[in-house]
Parts: C-alpha cells; sequence; structure tokens
C-alpha cells in the first residue's frame, strides 16, 4: 500500500475512534440522566446504545488487524495500530460502565424515589470531559495534554470519596435507604472506572508517539503537596 493510502487509512481509523468516543460520551452521561430521573425507556436505550458500541469496536479492531496483517507496519504505524486496538477497547468497557449504570435504574425500580446524590452527575461531568480531551488528544498525538490530563482523575476520586461520605450520612439518618444507597454507589464506582480509563487511553497517546510505555497514577496526596 503507497504511503499516502496508508495514511488515510490511519486517519480514517482515528476518526472512527471519535466516533465511538462520542457514542461512550453520550451513553455515560444519558445513563446518569437516566438514574437522576429514573428514566426506564432512557435505559433501556442505553442498553441497546451498548451493542452498537461494541459494533464499533468491533470493526475497529477488525480494520486495524487487517492493516497489520496485510501492511506489515513498522516503528510508529505499527504502534498507533496497536494504540487504536488499545483505546478501542478502553471505550468499549467504559461503554460498559454506561450499562451498569442504566442496569442499576432498572433495577431500583421497586426502591422508593429519592434525589440523585450530587456528586454522581459532577462525576459523569468530569469523566466525560477527560475523556472528549483525551480522545482529541489520541488523534491530534498531543503528548502535552496526554501528560496532564490523568492528574485530573484525583478530582474524580475526591468526588467518589464525597459521594461515599453522603451515602454513609444518608444511610445514618435513614437505615431503610441502605439498599438504594448501595446502587448508588456501585453507580458512583463505575463513573470512577471510567475516569482510570481515561488514564490508560492517555498513557496509550504517549506510547504511539513516543514509544514509551509509562504509567501514569498521580495520587491525591502527592497533587496537594505539589499545589502546596
Amino acid at each position: 500500500m503507497p504511503r499516502k493510502l496508508l495514511d488515510q487509512e490511519l486517519q480514517r481509523l482515528k476518526d472512527e475512534i471519535l466516533v465511538l468516543g462520542v457514542m461512550v460520551e453520550r451513553s455515560v452521561l444519558d445513563a446518569v440522566e437516566a438514574l437522576r430521573n429514573r428514566d426506564h425507556k432512557m435505559a433501556l436505550r442505553i442498553l441497546e446504545l451498548d451493542q452498537k458500541i461494541n459494533a464499533q469496536r468491533f470493526a475497529i479492531e477488525k480494520d486495524a488487524i487487517a492493516l497489520i496483517a496485510t501492511q506489515q507496519p513498522m516503528a510508529r504505524d505499527l504502534r498507533l495500530l496497536t494504540a487504536i486496538l488499545a483505546v478501542s477497547a478502553e471505550l468499549e468497557r467504559i461503554g460498559d460502565y454506561a450499562k451498569g449504570i442504566a442496569q442499576i435504574t432498572l433495577r431500583m425500580n421497586e426502591l422508593p424515589s429519592s434525589p440523585l446524590i450530587g456528586g454522581i452527575p459532577r462525576m459523569a461531568q468530569k469523566a466525560t470531559d477527560m475523556l472528549h480531551r483525551a480522545l482529541s488528544a489520541f488523534v491530534n498525538e498531543d503528548t502535552a495534554i496526554a501528560q496532564a490530563l490523568p492528574r485530573e482523575d484525583d478530582e474524580v476520586d475526591a468526588l467518589y470519596l464525597l459521594v461515599q461520605q453522603q451515602l454513609l450520612h444518608l444511610i445514618q439518618q435513614n437505615p431503610q435507604s441502605a439498599e438504594r444507597a448501595n446502587w448508588l454507589l456501585w453507580a458512583a464506582h463505575n463513573l470512577e472506572r471510567a475516569a482510570d480509563r481515561v488514564t490508560n487511553i492517555c498513557e496509550r497517546t504517549i506510547y504511539a508517539v513516543t514509544g514509551e510505555m509509562v504509567e501514569m497514577d498521580v495520587s491525591w496526596d502527592e497533587l496537594k503537596e505539589e499545589n502546596q
């Protein structure tokens, strides 16, 4: 395959990653909205969207593997293709977290309705914002953004701890709310894990560009020390 055509195929795969990313972002935000409103129809639509997310991921994998098998790419091209495979898998997993939240909405059907813990929508907004910027960094091969973004994961972790505290207080005030609180904690846990997957995408961006495999994990305490 001529160099120009290979570049076009690589760009097309990047574009398909962005399409998958949009689907996943929408799924996460809609899942939390469905949870907020106990909207079972929306929750069911998210389960349907998950099938489309899976199909998009497999289509990307199929095309990337075909390029590896037929073009025998070397060095940077091969790193990019393997990174595309990894990122598509991370996105599909985030979609699974959204599906899990939608399933929580369906399972809470018989439980008393109550306002959604405020930290959960904030976690969803932060995680999807991070995901959007991480994918932009990936397709644009922007290692500066990829290196900076994982630090923001600590904000999601802090929100997760806040949600845990809020739910504990809810149970203390009303022990009968324990089951509802447990489901909400699982929803928050899914969002915390989604943000962790964004860090993995950033690591793959750096690998694709530089060839270096780095583990990007900045603890909350380290972040506070640096800002003092």
